[in-house]
């Protein structure tokens, strides 16, 4: 049977390599995103069709190159939920011309869905680029700048 000394050398490089698998100091998300739900959200954008509003959450609160995640409310003219809608989005790097992996679409309320994880492995500019289904076909881009 191999001594405790052992495993441990040969797992310890193993978890440590992998720790970094972010790589490029970029940072990935411990656990469950928190969205800062008292005061206003980071940004709230209009749809294409100018008939609905998104209000955009961020976890951490200042998007980080890395596993972000974030909070969108599909909000009506007068500020009201709308209920009844499907939700993608696309993590997408213009000056590039490329995307990252798809995030998970998760309802966490009506009106109110989580992606995670966003991520954002490079430093620019970066858009969200949403596509609503239901009640109303539309959609909307949001811009981040992650340093």
């Amino acid at each position: 049977m191999p001594s405790l000394r052992l495993v441990l050398s040969l797992f310890l490089p193993l978890a440590i390599g992998c720790g970094s698998a972010a790589g490029d100091g970029a940072t990935v998300l411990s656990g469950p995103p928190t969205f800062a739900e008292a005061g206003p959200p980071a940004v709230t954008v209009a749809t294409t069709s100018g008939q609905l509003d998104v209000a955009i959450r961020w976890s951490p609160a200042s998007p980080v190159k890395g596993s972000d995640a974030v909070e969108l409310t599909i909000l009506d003219s007068s500020g009201a939920p709308v209920d009844g809608m499907s939700v993608a989005v696309v993590p997408w790097m213009p000056a590039h011309g490329h995307g990252t992996v798809a995030p998970v679409i998760t309802r966490t309320a009506p009106a109110t869905f989580v992606a995670n994880p966003v991520y954002l492995y490079m430093s620019g500019e970066w858009q969200l680029r949403m596509t609503f289904t239901g009640a109303f076909d539309d959609a909307a881009v949001a811009t981040v700048e992650i340093p």
